[in-house]
């Protein structure tokens, strides 16, 4: 655990309230982050390039089925002229009988034609779509990966993963359900609406007399569908940041009686969500039957005014008096036959669904650019701790060595960056916008030497670890690792120089053998084995049902915190390093077990620079050298017995421990000294 506490970047706000980017509406449309999703379609172009082709193909069968429906009724069911017929019906059968029949395994081929279409078209885009999430979510985990711990610092867990899920789904829906879709929607309304203005383009316009009404209804609905659906979106985010936070700490939940409290906490934020939803819902409840009565409205204006028409034409051609009453009708589409009025009618139904579906598309095209925002905000926000372009190579020594390093876990801007490179060590110390964890820090260990670090919790030195991996980047100064300074090295060269053993061991889930391996295929079974049987773990593995190929569920729930330990131990010992780091290792086990991983610690910093971080001072009396931190600074350095002569902070911090078991005459034989900075 570490020992200081990490300043909360500003930005980031408590679960009840979202993060700004999760209050992202998101634009309907926009052609940036589109252009940047299209890429991820790159390599899927073929799929993609068929899936189009299907959809303008199945648009067009789709609205083939009225109008056959007109040819059958105009050609075999009324006295039509042969004039007036259209070109299809020039090629159909005289008998009706089989022209009628034609005209159904037309209409049938059209149905098979466009269901094949469409299962082609729904296949190829659902498994591109898995594709570009497959490889989304990669790279997203690629990039978090590469993060510095800074990042995750300042980023809940929960938003990052809602980053990997429901956003990545977002963009999922918006290439199998949305843009293509649109496509296919646009495609059917253009086809509809050329066919009616073909066939009786003042029909056609009465039908179309309504769409100022629908995009006046649907524009109301967009906008309190989008407020709806932000809300949504930035619940979700909290809901899962607040169950990750709360699911993780159960057992302080638990212990402290504090599930009324998160439950009444979780019930308020999924309450959020539950009324974005309702909300929403509300919304569809209240378009959806709008949009069908002006659709109806329509369809009833085309019955209406097309009826009056149809009668007109029949009564004309039951008199013989139709050639007067077509020379007195303007040319294009003024006669309306009963099977164009009946296309109308079916084509009027038809050409208000894909106008409901577009709506749909808009909030699914909307929630993918909100979400698409976010991603890329991720994915643009680059590591501040990478290699160098040309790393250099240490020379395996094993040699840590701290020159005069400042350090902060603040975020400096570059005017206070100036200053801290311009001043003097006195002018650091006044500087009150900067809270230093590290002041001036000085030191070396030696190849092969066992180096301890003591002091008080807050006092530097989980963060003096950190640094020698270079997990941050210290403001002033230099830290040195087999001679070289840490930001000229190699990140995943200089990290496998290092074993860590941490005060809260982290197991995955998976079997012991992985936990102890971590992926390092060149670890055999001996190699693990022997690991195991040096920290006095391999007894107790042994006498498990599967042994080393034993399941470890999540975060090793199934172990102790020493059985936890010990495989920690393992861990870093099978891997070798050079360089050792114990941060209060010992901590979790008990006495028994405290003598025995100290009998192991005895072989495994044989060979090797070894680093303890400790508040048991027995585990450290042994060391070559003890490093004693006051308040990030490094007030005291020697063996066990010279800081004990010195009597000083050390003195008083063993004093603290071991008074009763090394004076033997009780607490009052030697007075004990408050400890202080001086």
């Amino acid at each position: 655990m570490a020992d200081e506490q990490k300043p909360k970047d500003p930005k980031e706000q408590p679960a009840k309230k979202p993060s700004q980017d999760d209050e992202v509406a998101g634009k309907a449309y926009d052609a940036r982050l589109m252009r940047r999703l299209l890429t991820y379609l790159k390599p899927y172009k073929l799929q993609t390039g068929l899936s189009a082709l299907t959809i303008f193909f199945k648009a067009s069968t789709d609205v083939m089925g009225p109008y056959l429906v007109k040819v059958a009724v105009d050609t075999y069911m009324t006295d039509t002229p042969p004039a007036k017929l259209s070109w299809l019906a020039r090629h159909l059968s005289s008998r009706p009988m089989t022209g009628i029949t034609q005209i159904g395994c037309l209409y049938l081929g059209a149905l098979l034609l466009t269901y094949v279409l469409e299962f082609a078209q729904t296949y190829m885009m659902q498994w591109t779509g898995q594709k570009i999430m497959f490889d989304l979510r990669s790279q997203i985990f690629r990039h978090l990966q590469r993060m510095q711990p800074s990042f995750f610092d300042h980023n809940p867990v929960g938003k990052l993963v809602t980053r990997v899920t429901s956003d990545v789904d977002a963009l999922n829906e918006m290439f199998t359900s949305g843009v293509l879709a649109i496509f296919e929607d646009i495609f059917v309304l253009l086809f509809i609406v050329l066919i009616m203005l073909r066939m009786s383009w003042p029909l056609a316009l009465l039908a179309l007399s309504v769409i100022p009404a629908i995009l006046y209804v649907t524009k109301i609905f967009r906008r309190h569908v989008r407020d709806s659906y932000r809300r949504q979106r930035a619940a979700t985010a909290r809901i899962n940041s607040f169950t990750q936070e709360y699911v993780s700490g159960m057992s302080i939940v638990q212990l402290f009686n504090r599930e009324r409290r998160a439950f009444n906490d979780y019930s308020s934020v999924n309450a959020e969500n539950k009324q974005a939803w309702t909300d929403a819902i509300f919304a569809y409840a209240v378009y959806y039957p709008v949009v069908e009565f002006l659709s109806s409205t329509a369809i009833a204006l085309v019955i209406w005014r097309g009826g009056i028409s149809a009668l007109h034409y029949l009564q004309a051609t039951q008199l013989h008096e139709l050639q007067p009453i077509l020379h007195a009708l303007p040319k294009a589409g003024s006669v309306v036959t009963v099977g164009v009025l009946i296309a109308f009618i079916q084509y009027a139904q038809r050409f208000f669904r894909p106008i409901q579906d577009l709506s749909e598309k808009y909030n699914i095209l909307q929630a993918a650019m909100a979400a698409s925002e976010r991603v890329f905000n991720l994915l643009d926000t680059q590591p501040t701790i990478i290699s160098p372009a040309s790393p250099i190579l240490g020379d395996d020594s094993g040699r840590v060595e701290f020159r005069n390093v400042w350090f902060t876990y603040q975020k400096l801007d570059e005017a206070q960056y100036t200053r801290v490179a311009a001043a003097t060590e006195d002018e650091l110390n006044t500087f009150a916008d900067i809270e230093w964890i590290l002041r001036g820090v000085s030191f070396t260990v030696e190849p092969d030497e066992t180096a301890a670090i003591v002091g008080h919790t807050g006092a530097g030195k989980t963060t003096i670890t950190g640094l020698m991996m270079r997990f941050y980047d210290i403001q002033r100064g230099s830290i040195l690792v087999d001679g070289v300074d840490v930001r000229e090295q190699d990140l995943k060269k200089l990290r496998q120089r290092f074993g860590v053993v941490l005060q809260d061991p982290f197991l995955f889930t998976g079997t012991i053998a992985d936990n102890i391996r971590l992926g390092s295929k060149w670890i055999t079974d001996e190699r693990l084995e022997l690991a195991a049987d040096e920290v006095n773990i391999g007894d107790f593995i042994r006498s498990l049902p599967l042994q080393f190929a034993e399941p470890v569920r999540e975060r090793g729930a199934t172990l102790s915190t020493g059985q936890k330990q010990l495989i920690s131990f393992a861990r870093a010992l099978a891997h070798s390093p050079r360089i050792l780091i114990l941060d209060e290792a010992t901590s979790s086990v008990d006495t028994d077990t405290e003598l025995r991983v100290r009998l192991a610690l005895s072989r495994m910093i044989t060979g090797r620079t070894s680093i303890l971080i400790a508040h048991r001072l027995s585990t450290i009396q042994r060391a070559d050298t003890i490093l004693v931190m006051h308040k990030g600074q490094l007030r005291e350095r020697g063996t066990h017995q010279q800081l004990l002569t010195e009597r000083g902070l050390y003195w008083k911090l063993y004093q603290l421990q071991y008074r009763d078991q090394e004076l033997g005459s009780g607490s009052d034989s030697i007075p004990l000294e408050p400890l202080s900075a001086d």
